[in-house]
């Protein structure tokens, strides 16, 4: 069945051309919204298509072709666009859209098997599907066809995506939640800035620089430069450990004993790039910087409380 169903995506890929091109025109000149629609397994498929455009930056949503005939059809207006799929061409509960987007000259793309069929001559553009058996062993079950019909929304989706230039902010924007939500997440959503933000220059003793550790609770604490507040360096628990045997230790300034260069991110990085490197190099901390200058903290148990692993 796989094989079959994989062979009719190559088939469908090697078939497409000048069409797929119109269509992609059609869509992304669409003022309005991109209304998906389709019967029994089409319609299944179409509701997932729909759902793929509008996660992927384009206005689109499904419309039931019955639902449609009762009232719907005053959700498609002027300015949109329909993307109707079947793959006899023959559904008749699609006629009523069909006719209406005729009515209105609402571009009317197709997704079909059959060329001839009524909706393939009615349409603007026609997307047909290769002649490929269905993987039911009768023969008669949607399964190929469905899957090419899917497989062809993504294209596409993906190609408009494309052409729009979205980015991982957008991307972001319409994926707020859930595990993708998380591993788009910037560093910037999660970071401790402000005052939480564990801070002391280089002349400041050490006795003072743990104080500020303590209070602040983040395991360590960043050593600026005065008066220009690049970050210098940094003070660990683990720095603080090597240093006990230290005569005078918390009588010394903390530029003395900070560990140097320390490992930074920027706040537009992504959270789990920083968790990449947080790992790579066995730390739990990385300070945030803009321009040399600290603008928050990340903990590990920060990116670790969204899930991140």
């Amino acid at each position: 069945m796989l094989d079959i169903e994989a062979e009719a995506l190559r088939a469908l890929g090697a078939s497409l051309g000048d069409e797929l091109v119109r269509a992609l025109d059609t869509l992304g000149a669409v003022r309005g919204r991109v209304v998906v629609t389709g019967m029994g397994k089409s319609g299944h498929v179409a509701r997932k298509i729909a759902a793929t455009l509008a996660s992927t930056g384009s206005l689109a949503f499904f419309v039931h072709p019955a639902e449609a005939s009762h009232g719907d059809l005053g959700m498609i207006a002027r300015g949109d666009a329909v993307i109707a799929l079947s793959n006899s061409g023959e559904t008749v509960e699609l006629s009523d859209i069909v006719a209406y987007t005729r009515r209105f000259a609402i571009p009317l793309i197709a997704i079909t098997g059959r060329a001839g069929s009524s909706l393939a001559q009615a349409a603007d553009i026609v997307l047909l599907l290769p002649k490929q058996s269905e993987a039911c062993p009768l023969g008669l079950a949607p399964t190929t066809s469905t899957t090419m019909m899917l497989a062809l929304g993504d294209a596409l989706a993906v190609a408009l995506f494309e052409r729009r230039g979205f980015s991982v902010a957008d991307f972001r924007l319409f994926h707020p939640g859930g595990r993708l939500g998380n591993a788009l997440l910037k560093v910037a959503d999660l970071m401790h800035g402000g005052d939480a933000m564990p801070v002391v220059s280089t002349g400041v003793v050490m006795a003072e620089a743990i104080l500020v550790m303590t209070e602040k609770r983040l395991g360590c604490v960043g050593v600026v430069g005065n008066p220009d507040g690049r970050l210098l360096g940094i003070i660990t628990d683990g720095d603080l450990r090597r240093h006990l045997l230290a005569p005078a230790l918390l009588g010394q300034r903390a530029g003395d004993v900070m560990t140097r260069a320390p490992k930074v991110v920027h706040p537009n990085s992504l959270a789990v790039e920083a968790l990449r490197v947080m790992n790579e190099n066995a730390i739990t901390t990385l300070f945030v910087v803009e321009d040399e200058r600290p603008v928050g903290l990340l903990h590990v148990h920060d990116c670790l409380r969204f899930g991140m692993a």
